[in-house]
């Protein structure tokens, strides 16, 4: 099942969340996720069984703890498992297709130990439509000479022959969601306006990040 395929009136407006820091799932991305703790494992199961969805959101360092746990972005993504394994160690490897983002009306009771909000979706209907595959706003070129110099001052080796063969949507989403940018710059992607605006954002962001000598050494994604 697919993004475009799915009706606004379809989707649940109350839903499992997992906050998870400097992880970012886009509409149209694919987010791959090991899922160990407890709470998160009862989340899964409990998605499992009711539709398959829950949301991505990211903890905002500026606001204070609250006693669900950190405080959190207002917009976040929500997604649908795609597939999944239980592995030997009782751990669920998934992969969590993103469907449209989601605006926090307000958190409702915890569950097994995991938070729940009921959520605006209404505000990113067009996130539900199909995109054209040429949406650059500016020459494909310019995004790609961006992510040579930002891969040189990184020092990582690509693969630029599948990277060529990405149209502009599939490029831009998983540039942004695989990159890793600080959790203030992904939650800017994800809101960016729609899929143009975010292909300015990302090249901003690989031309600064670049200049100032490659990404940032940061702490592994925690989920909260």
């Amino acid at each position: 099942m697919n993004a475009a395929s799915l009706k606004l009136d379809a989707l649940p407006e109350e839903f499992p969340i997992f906050p998870l820091a400097e992880a970012l799932l886009l509409p149209g991305g694919r987010l791959p996720l090991n899922i160990f703790e407890p709470r998160y494992l009862a989340l899964v199961e409990d998605a499992l069984g009711q539709g398959r969805y829950f949301g991505m959101v990211q903890p905002d360092k500026r606001l204070p703890e609250g006693e669900n746990g950190p405080g959190l972005y207002r917009t976040g993504c929500l997604g649908r498992i795609n597939a999944f394994e239980e592995t030997d160690d009782g751990r669920f490897l998934i992969s969590l297709n993103g469907v449209i983002r989601f605006t926090i009306a307000e958190e409702v009771g915890m569950r097994h130990g995991y938070r729940r909000v009921r959520a605006g979706l209404a505000g990113f209907a067009a996130d539900l439509s199909p995109v054209e595959t040429a949406i650059l706003p500016f020459p494909r070129q310019d995004l790609l000479d961006a992510l040579h110099r930002y891969f040189a001052a990184a020092g990582v080796e690509a693969n630029w022959e599948a990277i060529g063969e990405m149209d502009d949507v599939t490029l831009v989403t998983s540039l942004c969601m695989a990159c890793p940018f600080s959790s203030e710059e992904k939650q800017a992607l994800l809101e960016a306006w729609d899929i143009s605006h975010r292909a300015e954002a990302l090249r901003a962001l690989l031309e600064i990040d670049a200049f100032d000598g490659g990404p940032g050494n940061g702490d592994t994604p925690k989920a909260s």
